[in-house]
């Protein structure tokens, strides 16, 4: 292109300055940019957690009942230890970093049945341990309804021993 003061204009350096002068718009502009919203917590790692909550409760009463029925040690050790074995593999599907810690403060794990409720160390009865039981695996298969195909078999798996847990600790005496 030629303009009458002799002065030659590219098509590129005409291109090159617009580009500029939109940028420099952008950048001056008065109306400040959101911030990205955080990302949602995805639904396998919020479930896990809850899961993991509910057997670390569920181990630690068996805990608290070993330590309140010193005779009742051997015959409830078993089972605490299966809990131990659940706890650890759903622990192994947990993604790196994926810990309670990395939701957002107003995002809450679902309500887990699998979570007996808060007990004094008192209540750590046998019976307590069986209604914990009954509780937990009754919630496998709604849990198992939103799990991926690897926790769903896991959760049937886990939901199963609980339930043998509560005709199990039948025989067990307090």
């Amino acid at each position: 292109m030629r303009h009458s003061g002799g002065a030659r204009v590219t098509r590129r350096a005409l291109l090159g300055s617009a580009a500029a002068a939109g940028l420099a718009a952008a950048g001056c502009s008065s109306t400040p940019e959101k911030p990205a919203a955080p990302a949602s917590p995805d639904p396998q790692t919020v479930l896990l957690t809850s899961l993991i909550a509910g057997k670390e409760e569920l181990v630690s009463l068996y805990g608290r009942a070993v330590a309140a029925q010193p005779a009742r040690a051997a015959a409830l050790e078993p089972f605490r230890r299966r809990h131990a074995a659940h706890l650890q593999a759903l622990r192994a599907l947990l993604p790196a970093g994926g810990g309670a810690g990395t939701f957002p403060a107003s995002s809450t794990p679902p309500p887990s049945s699998s979570a007996p409720p808060p007990q004094s160390p008192s209540a750590a009865s046998v019976e307590a341990l069986r209604d914990a039981e009954r509780r937990a695996a009754s919630g496998r298969p709604a849990q198992m309804a939103t799990a991926s195909p690897a926790l769903s078999q896991l959760l049937a798996s886990i939901g199963a021993c609980e339930a043998v847990h509560v005709v199990a600790l039948g025989r067990v005496r307090d």
